[in-house]
């Protein structure tokens, strides 16, 4: 007796397990698979005729904006110098300047509290663990 009350419930499992095992996403009817063909959203194929891009890859040269303090030329452009107070970041050993993550440099001239100028070039795309801040590698910094 103690044998069937632990045989109806595991066959029970086993029945419905197999049910699930059997159901196609389809509702029942098989999902044709792609045999050569392209996919939707592939790119044309260009035409050998046609001219090749005429875009200029020099960037434009015009006034440059930005905040008192900020940059003196765009991001990612050779050097940049930046001037203000180094404040300190929400991490541990994090220091910002206008909004920039300061990496590298002399510790002891980037203290929170210090007003510096730093020169150095603009990361976008580096990772850091800092939490907040456009990152910007420090080449030279001094007191001002």
């Amino acid at each position: 007796m103690r044998i069937f009350r632990l045989a109806v419930p595991a066959l029970a499992v086993c029945v419905a397990l197999s049910a699930c095992g059997s159901q196609d996403a389809g509702g029942g009817t098989p999902t044709p698979t792609p045999s050569g063909a392209q996919p939707a959203t592939s790119q044309p194929t260009p035409d050998p005729t046609a001219s090749p891009s005429t875009v200029d890859p020099t960037p434009p040269s015009g006034p440059k904006t930005g905040k008192p303090g900020g940059p003196s030329t765009p991001p990612g452009v050779g050097n940049t110098s930046l001037t203000g107070t180094v404040q300190s970041g929400v991490e541990p050993n994090c220091v910002l300047l206008d909004g920039y993550l300061l990496l590298g440099g002399p510790r002891d001239v980037l203290m929170p509290g210090a007003r510096v100028e730093v020169t150095g070039r603009v990361e976008p795309d580096m990772m850091t663990t800092c939490q907040q801040g456009t990152p910007f590698v420090v080449s030279s910094a001094s007191r001002s």
